[in-house]
Parts: structure tokens; sequence; C-alpha cells
């Protein structure tokens, strides 16, 4: 959870007008007491249980071992469009990374907003 804590923090982020949601298989009561100990208050954190979204935006291809979504990136525009997507854990990936500094997610945001 340190990623989005990074993320809400950052002021270069920020500045870039876009929401970040926080969608993992864990449930919501599983989540809170971290979110709220890291004072996580601006980022949605939300619960797939069934992976439905995980589904829906075609990101259990890049699933670890135990069908577990992996920490995948994606950049929605206004329209709903996916604009930019990377998963950075997935097992094929040789530079698996469970944590992308923000200076990389800003640059990749600012290079695919339209």
């Amino acid at each position: 959870m340190q990623q989005i804590v990074d993320l809400q923090n950052s002021s270069s982020f920020q500045a870039l007008n876009v929401q970040v949601i926080s969608i993992a298989r864990d449930s919501v009561a599983e989540q809170a007491p971290e979110s709220q100990s890291l004072g996580i208050t601006n980022v949605p954190m939300l619960s797939d249980p069934d992976l439905q979204v995980a589904a829906a935006y075609d990101v259990l291809q890049w699933a670890i071992d135990n069908g577990e979504p992996s920490h995948t990136f994606i950049l929605v525009d206004a329209e709903g469009k996916i604009r930019w997507i990377k998963d950075y854990g997935a097992p094929d990936n040789p530079d698996r990374t469970m944590y992308v500094e923000v200076n990389e997610l800003v640059d990749h945001v600012e290079n695919n907003l339209p």
C-alpha cells in the first residue's frame, strides 16, 4: 500500500488531476486497518473478490501462480477508454516489482493523456 500513499502525497502526481483507485482481491474490511494506519484518505479502496473487474480489464493474463492479479496500472480516460496499461509484477516480467517510482508513473500518465 506504500505505492498508494506515495501517489496520494506526490504533488507532481496530484498535478496530473487523475483519480487513483485501488482495486484488490482483499475485502474492504481486510484493507481498512492498513489503509487507516497509513493515512490513505484520497484513494478509494475497492474490493474485487470474484475478480470480475480484473477480468473485465484483462489483467488476469498477468496473474501470479495462485491466480491473484499482479501489480497493474491502468489509465482510463473520461470516456472509459484504456489509454495505457502496464503490469509490473507479472511472472514473465524480468524487472518484476510491486512498487513503481512515482516519477515513472507520472511520465507514463503525461505521455498517455489525450
